[in-house]
């Protein structure tokens, strides 16, 4: 990247503050970013980078600051403001809409239209729809219904919507959360294409190898403040994250510990919808987590759902100890102290309009109440409770889980579920698009539970987070078992060979 001290940035945030109800969520940030520059933007939840970035795309208005583009002033009050002045935003969390086609989500208000009665050209849009998708080498049909797309290629269709708008400034916040290695590779491609063609990118990652890899700066944002920027030979993954954080990354992998009951959780036959002619079976330890790897559409979330009765098209059965469970609908697991933490928190695992007391106490409400009537000083204090233990960081149990950091939002889910006193517990991808400092807290209480007697079963798709926290490791390949591996044998490629559905030579299968 050339040297920008001789030239004017195209963008320059400055003086940024944004207060809500309770919380400072920026104080007085400054931002620049050049042309033909990735810009790494990084902090921990609750630092305040989507804020930041939701004012620059016109979702917020800022209390004070000013925006210039090309050293002009910019008003920003909406959404068509920014792209008025070129600004695509791809976001964490996902805003397409399922009930609509790909090509309809890509081009939504902007539909090419023909003839006198202004339809929609079926034909243009999806042709100009499969240009974005093969740029992305995206093997999916611009008619397909967003609804019936995995989370990744939702991912991928929002990505696709914001290339569609030939954006100056191109803000990707946590755009290869819910992506394949595959896809991630092509997406960081695409963003150093991009970059020469002349965008600007706003990156905001918690994956710091992506940032290692293609960012031309680094700035850090910790409390809602600058914490200090590292230019392209400063950028280091240890020096991004004390950046963050400001403390020292060797207290965020537990180390496995304590003692196991093996066999005390067993699966047998148990098959899922999406892959109904595949038995999986295993068993997994009082005392151990058990992490669950392999590509994308392996079948690990759906084998998951099945146990936790969410699947009518599952058969098999699974037992804790000598008691057979029978499961037939999600209460069932759930008064057999079976939980699941799902990978969608925001679609699945909140109602994001209810407060963190309301979220807490929801599955278990008959306990907080009376005669029909809700006994909220209870709830409270258990909510409470869950606030101290987890370190949520919210104003108070009264605070709507919808204003939450997505980290916060995750140990909310945590909290519902630890209240209850689970015996088993599945986490599917529990820290997607979480910084590393909220990540720890996560792999503490993790292994805190299965201390406690806990059966842990993690489903992740972050090797890294795979090989740190497992104390075995299972592989899934087409809707079955591969191979099952003992810690000291779960490295990289050893769990790639199984993800792809090949044979290790001393692998053992549960």
């Amino acid at each position: 990247m050339n040297d920008n001290r001789e030239r004017n940035p195209l963008l320059r945030m400055e003086g940024i503050s944004k207060v809500f109800p309770g919380v400072v969520a920026l104080n007085a940030v400054d931002l620049e970013v050049y042309e033909k520059e990735v810009v790494g933007l990084i902090g921990e939840n609750g630092a305040g980078k989507s804020t930041l970035m939701k004012i620059l795309g016109g979702i917020y208005t800022p209390n004070e600051g000013r925006i210039l583009i090309d050293n002009r002033p910019v008003s920003i009050s909406s959404v068509s403001d920014a792209m008025g002045h070129s600004i695509g935003f791809i976001h964490q969390e996902l805003n397409v809409l399922e009930n609509i086609d790909v090509a309809g989500n890509i081009f939504l208000g902007r539909e090419p239209r023909r003839g006198v009665m202004r339809l929609i050209d079926r034909e243009k849009i999806n042709a100009m729809a499969k240009s974005l998708l093969d740029k992305l080498d995206l093997d999916i049909s611009p008619s397909a219904l967003v609804g019936d797309l995995s989370i990744a290629h939702r991912q991928m269709v929002e990505i696709a919507k914001a290339l569609s708008l030939d954006a100056r400034i191109l803000i990707m916040d946590e755009p290869t959360s819910s992506l394949t290695l595959t896809e991630t590779e092509t997406l960081l491609g695409l963003v150093c294409e991009l970059r020469e063609q002349g965008v600007s990118i706003i990156y905001i990652s918690h994956r710091l190898s992506e940032l290692n890899e293609i960012a031309d700066r680094v700035v850090g944002l910790r409390d809602g403040k600058n914490a200090g920027t590292l230019d392209k030979d400063e950028i280091s993954h240890d020096r991004m994250v004390n950046l963050m954080v400001g403390r020292d990354i060797s207290s965020f992998y537990v180390e496995p510990g304590g003692k196991r009951e093996s066999g005390y959780f067993k699966a047998r036959g148990v098959t899922s919808g999406a892959y109904p002619n595949q038995e999986v079976s295993f068993d997994a330890a009082r005392g151990e987590i058990l992490g669950f790897a392999g590509l994308v559409g392996a079948g690990r979330t759906e084998i998951m759902e099945a146990m936790f009765g969410l699947d009518t098209f599952s058969t098999g059965e699974v037992s804790i100890g000598d008691e057979v469970i029978p499961i037939s609908s999600a209460r069932d697991a759930i008064d057999h102290a079976i939980y699941l933490v799902p990978e969608d928190r925001r679609l699945t695992g909140l109602v994001t309009d209810m407060t963190v007391r309301e979220n807490i106490t929801l599955p278990s409400l008959m306990e907080y109440s009376r005669c029909g009537l809700i006994l909220r000083d209870k709830e409270t204090e258990v909510a409470q409770l869950q606030m101290e233990a987890l370190d949520i960081r919210a104003p108070g149990t009264e605070t709507p889980v919808i204003n939450l950091s997505g980290g916060n939002q995750q140990k909310v889910v945590l909290g519902k579920w630890l209240s209850m006193k689970p015996r088993v517990i599945i986490f599917d991808e529990p820290t997607r698009g979480i910084d590393v400092g909220a990540k720890a807290e996560i792999y503490r209480v993790m292994r805190d539970m299965a201390e406690q007697g806990v059966v842990v079963i993690m489903i992740s798709s972050d090797m890294e987070e795979i090989i740190n926290v497992s104390d075995r490791v299972a592989v899934m390949h087409e809707g079955r078992i591969t191979g099952v591996l003992d810690r000291s044998d779960c490295t990289e490629d050893n769990i790639m060979q199984l993800a792809v559905g090949r044979d290790l030579k001393e692998q053992v299968v549960a």
